[in-house]
């Protein structure tokens, strides 16, 4: 017999010793594996997505390079402000001390900027740094120092304006200029009162010509939505039949952009718990516009408000921050409440629920969120996660179980949105689907590519108890085999007991070759975590920032805490991961059971 699998001895052609009915690579499955790439090959759907992209990019960068393009920008002269909307986003003022004396701090990274320099004719330090930068989000803290820092922000906002009047790929691109455009809003008034006439007519143009991009091609799908809106923002703010014409065609074209982008249960469609806090925060700042001008607010974005509020209500967690999957961070508490502000549903003790396939599961002091559907695909899958059957579990206001945090601010880090970033199960150390990357990436984004994965999920409730059944069959195409994941939340006792379990996927054609892989089951914990591995190798003790201690105990073969790291408001932070490895076979079933219970309870050791 040749030897098979991913234990085979390297560079030996020599068959090893097995009895008969062994499996090879079985008995010396290593503990320690490498995340392998999983080289997921570009499918054909892709490359109509592809070639269109290949034929419209230079096509765009040409037409509005062109020196003359600026002049298509321009419309009725706008010579006031008609309204101040509402940032409803929670602004730390500290930051902008510092930007008064040319001192940016963005994304991790720092320029010092002596006024009356800018930063606008000297390169960034990083490319997230930039992003930040060109979106204005600095604006809001340096609005909050009074009169000083609206002066300052009109000096910048000109600068700008001088530099990147005319349209470039970067600065005016559909990620950034939405951005951008609502912060300019929020406080063009404001820069106005400080400005000469010549500076507010400036400020004003500037204003115009960038909603009127946003209403042209391209953009994508994905972000349209985010596009519309602030347009219609700036439409708000811009006064008289400019700013009235723009308004109007942004909330013609905005409910179709709604309808596709906000689920009926209240998520978004790319799956991000954050993107849909980010939306609905955008169309709260739209609706404060539309009141404002004595406008009515059109029943579609009412009623997607109304939806994603809903939504938000059962995605907060009990630290008052959200759930963190696909691509969406857990934010802010604040930010958080803000965006709830509104709500005048009674709070539910214990919500259940499933929004955007993630599934809400508690008990009095147990909550368990559970990752139920597989990835976006498509546009949407810019931002998508290859972590199906993932977990964050909540002990009080302590979260314990989580992933890596990734967002689309991490533009470095696209490692963390493989299968072993979050919790749940991996074989072979790959990852079942990967960014697009190369130059099929630059041009459609890092969407996640690879083998649909189907997930299934079961869940019920009984008297104190709650069953959540889950399933994907993203191993079945390297593996043959499914991976399954039932939880038992007894609300009584406040206990979570969990089976892992991999059989061979049902109604394969192809023969299930006998070898061994090895799994490893991941459990990512929250930064601050501490994790103490009991002398019997069965049980780590967990400590939250409460103090309360939690028992994880488990049969698996081999139980280890090691290093991992966490993304952490865009910068990166160390923290620890609970690992579970052993061998599955490929032609039979595997199970591993593990349990969360506090410590000191009946029956649990001190």
């Amino acid at each position: 017999m040749s030897p098979i699998g991913p234990f085979a001895p390297r560079g030996s052609d020599a068959a090893p010793d097995i009895a008969p009915g062994q499996i090879p690579g079985l008995p010396g499955a290593p503990v320690r594996t490498p995340v392998r790439s999983g080289e997921a090959a570009v499918g054909p759907g892709l490359w109509p997505a592809i070639l269109g992209r290949l034929a419209t990019r230079q096509l765009w960068i040409e037409l509005y390079g062109l020196p003359g393009y600026g002049l298509t920008l321009g419309g009725g002269k706008v010579t006031a402000f008609a309204s101040t909307p509402r940032d409803f986003r929670p602004h730390d003022p500290a930051p902008g001390k510092g930007f008064l004396v040319g001192r940016f701090i963005l994304a991790g990274a720092s320029m010092e900027v002596e006024p009356p320099a800018d930063p606008w004719n000297r390169p960034s330090p990083t490319r997230p740094f930039a992003v930040e930068l060109h979106a204005f989000n600095w604006l809001p803290a340096l609005m909050a120092q009074g009169d000083r820092g609206a002066r300052e922000a009109l000096r910048l906002t000109l600068g700008w304006v001088d530099a990147f009047a005319r349209w470039s790929p970067f600065a005016w691109g559909p990620d950034i200029l939405p951005r951008r455009v609502i912060n300019l809003a929020c406080a063009a008034r404001r820069m106005g009162a400080v400005a000469t006439e010549a500076e507010r007519l400036k400020l004003a143009d500037s204003l115009a010509r960038q909603t009127r991009q946003l209403l042209r091609p391209p953009g994508g799908l994905a972000t349209k939505a985010e596009r519309l809106t602030a347009a219609a923002i700036g439409g708000c703010v811009l006064a008289g039949s400019p700013g009235q014409g723009l308004r109007r065609r942004a909330l013609a074209a905005l409910p179709a952009a709604l309808k596709t982008t906000v689920l009926p249960d209240g998520g978004h469609a790319s799956r991000s718990p954050q993107a849909g806090l980010e939306l609905l925060l955008d169309l709260l700042t739209l609706d404060d516009a539309l009141s404002q001008l004595s406008e009515p607010t059109p029943d579609p974005v009412s009623e997607a408000i109304a939806r994603l509020t809903r939504g938000l209500r059962l995605l907060t967690l009990p630290d008052g921050r959200l759930a963190s999957f696909q691509g969406g961070g857990p934010s802010s508490a604040a930010r958080v409440a803000a965006a709830r502000a509104h709500d005048e549903a009674v709070e539910d003790a214990a919500p259940t629920g499933v929004v955007a396939g993630l599934s809400r599961v508690a008990g009095a002091l147990l909550t368990v969120v559970a990752d139920v559907a597989g990835p976006a695909h498509g546009a949407w899958g810019a931002t998508a996660c290859a972590q199906p059957l993932a977990l964050e579990v909540l002990c009080g206001k302590d979260r314990l179980f989580t992933g890596s945090g990734w967002t689309p601010a991490a533009t470095d880090r696209q490692a963390l949105r493989l299968t072993p970033a979050h919790s749940t199960l991996t074989l072979g150390e790959r990852s079942l689907n990967e960014p697009l990357g190369g130059w099929k990436g630059e041009l459609l984004g890092p969407r996640l590519v690879g083998p649909p994965i189907h997930v299934t999920h079961d869940q019920r409730a009984g008297d104190g108890a709650v069953w959540l059944e889950m399933e994907h069959d993203g191993w079945t195409e390297a593996f043959g085999l499914t991976h399954q994941r039932r939880l038992y939340l007894d609300q009584r006792l406040d206990e979570l007991r969990a089976e892992e379990r991999l059989f061979p996927t049902p109604g394969r054609r192809e023969v299930v070759r006998p070898i061994a892989s090895p799994y490893a089951i991941r459990f990512q914990l929250e930064p601050g975590v501490q994790a103490s591995l009991a002398r019997d190798k069965r049980s780590i003790l967990l400590r939250g920032g409460s103090g309360r201690g939690w028992w994880f105990r488990t049969d698996g073969p081999d139980l280890a805490v090691e290093p991992s790291v966490h993304i952490d408001a865009g910068l990166t932070r160390r923290s620890l991961q609970i690992v579970v490895r052993g061998s599955a076979r490929t032609d039979a079933e595997t199970k591993v059971r593990w349990k969360l219970s506090p410590a000191g309870a009946s029956g649990e050791a001190g």
